[in-house]
């Protein structure tokens, strides 16, 4: 089992200079969920390649799969913040328990997708497709995602808990394991390449598993065999009420405020299927995947910064907290505004790698433009909700997250669809953006009147 080190000694979050700490955290996160967006993205490309019901299948299952990433990345998100929080308060033991805990709580993760895997993944696909292909399509892939999926919950889980020691080359490569494999696999079962049978979207479901799969056990291998910060220990190990309470206390908003957007996701579908507009529908499908190229790297930046403030917060160190955040925002905003130039500059050449034909064509270039108009507010607001998950106030983001979505979003876009008509659903994302960031600056405000005085 890997082991704590005997000497102790200040951790680099805490001496580093500010911005060159960042990149080096960052960097390696941000190529991960690079890796990780191009995992999701080859999906739909190969699938869009084969099948256009299958592409518009994809589109329709993807309210659930956000759901899956919602509870592992939350659940791990909230370890993360735990974790950081008590090696910057120098309570080692306690950040044990915390990284131990954190791996139990995946069986209990694992255990609502497999029951959500057998039971509700047709009657989910019959609510907005009356398509039997397309309804089969869904039901293949999200089965296998589904039923499998805990291979990809213990790999989340490794990967936040390391790089809440500030480790993030290990993170990065287990991503890059996982990827790789999907990539290779995906063309050989979705076409049948070889002696590899055709198996179209069910082989594009058993590559992407597989891909976890590899992804976890190497993750596993290095967990239990080299040397960090933490130590995962069943030894003596009893679970703690408090323990989970505090990991929740973050974690559980995270889940929320990513679920939120599964939520979103099916209301937007719902407008769309409502005024018999199926291109719309594949259009916000295409979107999601392709605007993961560019919110993928801003929350690779987030991974980053999280353990930073987390851990100088915990420390009392008010201006490297300060720093840390003006240097996430300068870098989240420049990411944003070079997604923004690309949705301006070429949605077409965007659109047309997932096969898409004339109608995709007509209804998905204007919609990248006018919802890329939210990318940099998005930027300055995904900082801020790091900096309230970093100093234990994860509600505030769920707060943001919820107002944005579900309080403003899905209001506007179903009023902005009876008033105007369907292609100005779009202007929805832009003007939820705006209000989001509003309230994020206010709860920013509060923060710094009220807990940042005991900050040194």
């Amino acid at each position: 089992m890997g082991q704590t080190k005997e000497v102790i000694k200040e951790n680099k979050m805490g001496t580093m200079p500010v911005t060159k700490l960042i990149f080096t955290m960052s960097l390696p996160a941000i190529l991960s969920m690079t890796i990780l967006a191009m995992y999701n993205v080859v999906d739909s490309i190969f699938i869009g390649n084969y099948s256009q019901k299958g592409l518009t299948a994809m589109s329709l299952v993807y309210p659930l799969q956000l759901v899956l990433i919602s509870v592992s990345v939350g659940t791990a998100v909230g370890v993360n913040s735990l974790v950081s929080r008590k090696l910057g308060e120098k309570q080692f033991e306690q950040a044990n328990s915390a990284a131990t805990h954190g791996l139990i709580t995946c069986f209990f993760s694992y255990a609502l997708f497999l029951i959500l895997g057998i039971f509700s993944v047709r009657p989910f696909m019959s609510l907005f497709s009356t398509d039997a292909e397309t309804v089969q399509y869904g039901v293949d892939y999200l089965t296998i995602v589904l039923c499998l999926s805990l291979f990809s919950i213990i790999q989340v889980m490794i990967e936040k808990t390391l790089q809440a020691t500030g480790n993030m080359i290990y993170p990065m490569l287990f991503q890059m394991v996982g990827a790789v494999v999907n990539i290779i696999f995906d063309p050989l079962l979705i076409f049948g390449v070889g002696f590899f049978p055709e198996m179209g979207v069910a082989g594009a479901a058993i590559a992407t598993v597989f891909g976890q799969f590899c992804g976890m056990l190497f993750a596993v291998i290095v967990l239990f065999t080299k040397t960090h910060e933490v130590k995962i220990t069943f030894k003596g190990f009893k679970l703690s009420a408090n323990v989970l309470k505090q990991i929740y206390a973050v974690g559980f908003p995270s889940i929320i405020m990513q679920s939120i957007s599964a939520i979103m996701t099916l209301g937007l579908n719902a407008i769309f299927t409502a005024n018999n507009s199926a291109a719309s529908v594949t259009v916000l499908g295409v979107y999601f995947k392709l605007q993961s190229f560019v919110f993928m790297p801003c929350f690779g930046l987030n991974q980053g910064v999280l353990p930073v403030l987390g851990y100088n917060y915990g420390a009392r160190n008010k201006k490297r907290v300060y720093s840390t955040l003006k240097v996430g925002i300068t870098v989240a905003v420049s990411i944003m505004a070079a997604g923004v130039l690309l949705m301006w500059l070429i949605p077409d050449k965007l659109i047309s790698l997932f096969g898409g034909d004339q109608s995709l064509m007509n209804a998905g270039v204007p919609a990248f433009r006018i919802i890329s108009l939210c990318f940099i507010p998005a930027a300055v607001s995904i900082i801020l909700i790091t900096l309230f998950q970093a100093t234990g106030k994860g509600f505030r983001g769920l707060f943001i997250s919820f107002a944005r979505q579900l309080v403003v979003l899905l209001p506007v876009a179903y009023l902005l669809s009876v008033v105007i008509g369907v292609d100005a659903v779009w202007y929805a994302f832009p003007i939820a953006e705006a209000v989001a960031l509003v309230i994020a600056l206010l709860f920013f405000v509060n923060l710094v009147r009220n807990d940042f005085k005991k900050l040194q």
